[in-house]
């Protein structure tokens, strides 16, 4: 396999957080269940597997498919709110042993390599879970919930994540474990590696179960052809 330098690569790799680098599932679920029973509206496991890579809001949508009553905008709001305080409790045990296989050292061949790596996620609890798991400071760019205004399919967090990274977006390569952030990056013209969840998704351009299995070569060898991914807005 070709040996690459760093004065001649110019790439970048974003990567979804929760799945990706650290699992917060089940603190999600958990959070979710809580709400769910104080409303005495019906939650488990396979519910809750829907609201991978979706946004809050969304999230709740689907939970309030079996209510028992209509809620107002308002009473929404709340809602999401109290579950959202639930998981941000849940998230205070969370720690450096948290970090998904092969994340450290891909991250440190990257970096080596001089590749750009940025944090693409949907989630507006991102800043609090990257100081948990001592990533705080890792990547060149960080773009979330907080930043954006569409979640995941639309490709708006890997573009921007692009933007600040100073790359196009055939120049980056996202790696993703939910079909809608798979369906994300192929929308902002970027190779996807799925991992986890989304390992077996067809649309994926690459697949591997987690990151232990991945190495920086395979990377740069998918993107060199990624200039087949146009740019869907």
């Amino acid at each position: 396999m070709r040996s690459y330098t760093v004065s001649e690569l110019n790439h970048g790799v974003i990567f979804d957080l929760d799945g990706v680098i650290v699992s917060t599932d089940e603190c999600h679920y958990l959070g979710w269940k809580r709400l769910a029973d104080e409303e005495g509206i019906p939650f488990d496991r396979q519910t809750n597997s829907r609201l991978r890579g979706v946004s809050r809001m969304e999230s709740l949508e689907i939970v309030l498919e079996r209510r028992r009553r209509n809620y107002s905008a308002e009473e929404r709001d709340l809602l999401a709110h109290r579950k959202n305080c639930y998981y941000r409790e849940l998230l205070q045990s969370l720690s450096p042993t948290d970090i998904l296989p092969g994340v450290c050292e891909l991250i440190t061949s990257l970096r080596a390599h001089g590749v750009r790596i940025a944090i693409g996620s949907s989630s507006r609890n991102c800043p609090l879970i990257l100081e948990k798991i001592g990533l705080a400071d890792a990547f060149d760019a960080v773009v979330d919930g907080n930043s954006i205004r569409n979640s995941k399919p639309d490709p708006e967090v890997f573009l921007k994540a692009a933007e600040l990274l100073g790359l196009e977006s055939s120049d980056c390569l996202v790696v993703e474990d939910a079909e809608a952030g798979v369906r994300a990056g192929l929308a902002a013209g970027m190779p996807v590696l799925a991992v986890g969840a989304a390992v077996s998704s067809p649309l994926a351009t690459l697949r591997a179960r987690d990151l232990s299995t991945v190495t920086f070569e395979r990377i740069i060898e998918a993107l060199s052809g990624s200039t087949q991914y146009p740019v869907r807005r």
